[in-house]
């Protein structure tokens, strides 16, 4: 069953994924009702969602939620778990990010990044794990990055909250992995969503950290999605606690 193809796919599985309106999390969510899914798709833009929502074809209902609110995570746990009586899928991918300096560091910015970076997908991921655990089991997927395990200059909160989210995600996985819940986090390089665009476009930016990944290039979101596909099915059974890079060799750079 682990090496045949029906490994890979999702049917019926009930999948919720933060950030879906764009980038990531679109692909992601595309990648899933392909693999036969139905669709949480969570995000702060409901048009943006339900445009999303009508060219995928799977069973999707979208929930608008405000992450960096305060009440945002666990209010969006229990509308999501009640939308089709349980989860067994989550992806925890809404991030963002305010590259600066350290010299030039913006206190408001900092304690953004790590309320919707941090915060908000810790809190989400242990109310929803509890769910799962109850119910048999499940999967947690962190969308964390590369900049988690290697420092990257100008992203002093970036990170720090990716950082942060790879050891919520592990104890996670060390706390419920007995209750049949797996928790494991992707840790990508620039990924060239219209973010990764706007931050790494300019060739005199870029060309030094292109410098650093033996592949030659960044990713493009499809590389993600099917990790993330790989980490929600059957497939990767035994796989609980990692941190995967999916970076083209640059942290062994």
């Amino acid at each position: 069953m682990t090496g045949s193809p029906t490994a890979l796919r999702l049917d019926g599985k009930r999948v919720l994924i933060t950030g879906a309106s764009r980038g990531i999390g679109a692909d992601i969510a595309r990648t899933f009702a392909a693999a036969g899914a139905r669709l949480l798709l969570s995000g702060r833009d409901r048009r943006t969602l339900e445009t999303l929502a009508d060219t995928v074809d799977a069973e999707t209902e979208v929930l608008v939620a405000d992450l960096s609110s305060p009440e945002g995570p666990t209010v969006l746990a229990d509308e999501a778990v009640g939308v089709y009586d349980g989860i067994d899928v989550l992806v925890n991918n809404a991030g963002i990010s305010y590259p600066e300096a350290v010299d030039a560091l913006d206190t408001a910015h900092f304690d953004q990044v790590l309320q919707v970076n941090l915060r908000a997908p810790s809190l989400l991921a242990a109310r929803v794990g509890r769910s799962m655990a109850e119910s048999g089991g499940g999967s947690i997927i962190t969308v964390a990055s590369a900049a988690a395990l290697r420092p990257l200059p100008e992203h002093y909160a970036y990170c720090t909250s990716k950082a942060g989210i790879i050891m919520a995600t592990k104890i996670l996985a060390l706390e419920l992995g007995g209750r049949g819940v797996r928790a494991n986090s992707i840790c990508p390089t620039v990924v060239l969503t219209d973010m990764g665009q706007k931050v790494w476009g300019d060739p005199v930016k870029s060309a030094p950290m292109l410098g650093r990944i033996p592949a030659g290039r960044f990713a493009v979101p499809s590389e993600v999605s099917n990790t993330a596909l790989w980490l929600a099915s059957d497939a990767s059974a035994m796989i609980n606690g990692v941190d995967l890079p999916v970076d083209g060799g640059y942290l062994v750079s």
